[in-house]
């Protein structure tokens, strides 16, 4: 959560992520830390947050109990000069807007559907006008956590016990998960055994010795999945011999067992079973719909003129967006969903990590920031909620 003040006018940067301020006393130890941090005369010998504005970043539909928690630590605890709110649909969008050619369609209405899949949840947010219509927003109860606390429970079940390793996991879903486009084929191409199975890798946990982070033993076998994922042609007639042939039992030994000596683990269909989530919820027993149906429920909820704008201006943005085929499944998935007389464009931001960060700094430095804020003056004239209101939309 950097701050990235301007010695000439003396601003923070984007400051916040998605996840709900809860404990607000241990928030402030860690805000504390860090402007304590910048206030060292080596890195930034200039900040003083009485003399600075910040750019707060929250999640979308923060209880208004929470905002209050926080405009306390801002005003009254770390003592800035004024705060401005965003959340993180709109700040994309402002980055993305800046990016686009003058004469795109999308650029000129100045809308996004931005479809933020990040750490707890999943949002498809509609944006107008560096707004994000709120009541257009459509929310799935899952996110990368969730993602990786679901592969947690099949290695567990399957190899080795790492329910307490969640950074080893989270690094294991992020070399080696990808995103099927084809769930059946890829679910009889995974009970294969030898060479006939594509995705069949394993991943050597650390030793504190010789390695202090996981790896992939063969990163090259791991991603031969990818050559069926292009469509090759070569591989396509041996992914259709490996389906339709019979499982050959003598060839059963060289489905060979994880060495729990050697701490390592395989994995094989968990690889496009746990990103399936996103798009099939209900296979872990949520009353949910799909990442695909969110989208179109969201664009729906706002005028019928926005419709084809929107569904022409779909941004993915956040940590779960990276898996490999997301996108080229999410427009699968959504085509038979939307009217064939409209377009439809999906884009990966080009850094979906730091993509509010950019958006961010792009709204502090405009001329127009100041007066965007809500100063501490008017804080303790109005109180929080009345101030509130000014980022209400």
């Amino acid at each position: 959560m950097p701050i990235s003040p301007s010695p000439s006018r003396k601003r923070g940067g984007p400051f916040g992520d998605e996840r709900y301020l809860v404990n607000p006393d241990l928030q402030r130890e860690v805000w504390d830390r860090i402007l304590r941090l910048l206030q060292n005369p080596n890195p930034n010998p200039s900040f003083d947050p009485s003399s600075s504005s910040l750019l707060l970043v929250e999640p979308l539909f923060n209880p208004p109990s929470l905002q209050r928690s926080t405009d306390e630590i801002v005003f009254e605890d770390l003592g800035f000069q004024s705060l401005f709110v965003a959340d993180s649909p709109s700040l994309v969008h402002l980055y993305e807007a800046s990016r686009r050619d003058a004469d795109d369609i999308a650029s000129k209405a100045q809308c996004s559907l931005v479809v933020d899949c990040g750490f707890s949840f999943t949002h498809a947010a509609p944006v107008v006008q560096n707004f994000t219509l709120n009541y257009g927003v459509k929310r799935l109860d899952l996110g990368g956590k969730a993602l990786t606390n679901y592969l947690k429970e099949l290695i567990s079940y399957r190899a080795i016990n790492v329910m307490d390793e969640t950074f080893i996991v989270d690094d294991a879903k992020e070399k080696l998960c990808f995103v099927s486009q084809d769930v059946p084929r890829d679910l009889q191409i995974a009970r294969k055994p030898g060479k006939d199975n594509l995705f069949k890798c394993t991943y050597v946990l650390p030793d504190g010795i010789e390695h202090t982070r996981g790896y992939v033993k063969d990163m090259d076998k791991a991603q031969r999945y990818r050559s069926l994922q292009n469509g090759s042609s070569n591989m396509k007639s041996r992914v259709k011999e490996t389906v339709d042939c019979q499982e050959d039992t003598d060839g059963v030994e060289d489905r060979k067992k994880t060495n729990l000596s050697k701490n390592e683990f395989n994995l094989t269909n968990e690889r496009f079973l746990v990103p399936e989530m996103i798009f099939r919820p209900s296979d872990l027993g949520m009353d949910q719909a799909g990442l695909a149906e969110c989208i179109v429920r969201a664009v729906h909820s706002c005028h019928p003129h926005l419709h084809p704008v929107l569904f022409e201006s779909i941004v993915l943005t956040g940590g779960s967006t990276l898996f490999p085929g997301f996108a080229e499944r999410l427009e699968k998935e959504l085509r038979p969903l939307v009217r064939d007389d409209y377009q439809l464009k999906i884009t990966t931001q080009e850094d979906c990590i730091k993509g509010v960060w950019r958006g961010g700094s792009l709204l502090a430095s405009s001329p127009d920031f100041e007066s965007m804020c809500v100063t501490k003056s008017e804080y303790e004239e109005l109180g929080s909620t009345r101030c509130r209101r000014r980022f209400f939309h």
